[in-house]
């Protein structure tokens, strides 16, 4: 039974707005379109949207997933297996690093000690195990967008990363009962902007959404006040008025 745009939102869960936005770009083009101008989606339309969430959940620009898609080569079925291999491994590293902000917490509490290791558990920055196959099937470019550059840096580098990160939420969680636009929260903000941008390329806006993403996502919320109660509210108006102030 094909759908109208309105209730395919409600349905995903994603806005009007960025379905028009998949059909302009011919992303995604509804199978029908009614004479009012009413675009109706196909059961094969919703099959693809959901192919399409796949490969953005793992990182994959639009430009990429359309080119992917559209090719003839391309096999759903093999897509699927991939893409579950890929989230199985993300899942692995979530729970670890989720383990090491309860740990964390306990450990803030003095309730337990943790040891200068165990406080880096989870910030692995290797290759995903399934990144070459990937990378045989849909090209280097498109898994050079869904990965961070922090891959091939050797263990010591990463190591370092790590620290640096912590180090960072550290002077963030202890400045979140400042005002953000102050000028501390600002240059500590500022570290965290440079930090993301050695991992990938992040742009005001992207940053922006970043910030506002910790607030709206509660897993992300829930890690992050790991390091202090309000810290991802208060990186959600201080990444805001970072974008905002520099883009004047």
């Amino acid at each position: 039974m094909a759908m109208r745009v309105k209730e395919v939102a409600d349905l995903v869960g994603i806005s009007v707005r960025t379905l028009h936005h998949y059909d302009e770009i011919g992303l995604l083009t509804p199978d029908e379109t009614t004479e009012s101008g009413y675009r109706l989606y196909s059961d094969n339309n919703l099959q693809m949207l959901q192919q399409i969430l796949f490969f953005k959940e793992l990182g994959f620009p639009l430009k990429k997933i359309k080119d992917i898609i559209k090719s003839p080569s391309f096999d759903q079925q093999e897509a699927l297996e991939l893409h579950r291999k890929m989230l199985l491994e993300k899942r692995h590293r979530l729970n670890k690093m989720i383990a090491t902000v309860d740990k964390t917490i306990q450990h803030s509490k003095g309730e337990i000690q943790m040891t200068s290791k165990e406080k880096f558990e989870g910030f692995d920055f290797s290759h995903n195990p399934y990144e070459q196959e990937a990378r045989q099937r849909w090209g280097d470019d498109a898994v050079d967008n869904a990965n961070t550059k922090l891959g091939n840096m050797s263990k010591a580098e990463q190591e370092a990363m790590s620290e640096e990160m912590s180090a960072i939420y550290t002077k963030l969680a202890a400045l979140r009962h400042e005002s953000p636009a102050s000028e501390e929260s600002q240059a500590a903000i500022n570290d965290w902007y440079d930090f993301l941008n050695k991992m990938g390329h992040y742009s005001l806006d992207a940053f922006k959404g970043l910030g506002q993403l910790y607030v709206d996502d509660k897993r992300f919320t829930k890690n992050i006040d790991g390091f202090g109660e309000g810290l991802a509210e208060f990186l959600r108006d201080a990444m805001a008025i970072y974008a905002d102030k520099k883009r004047k």
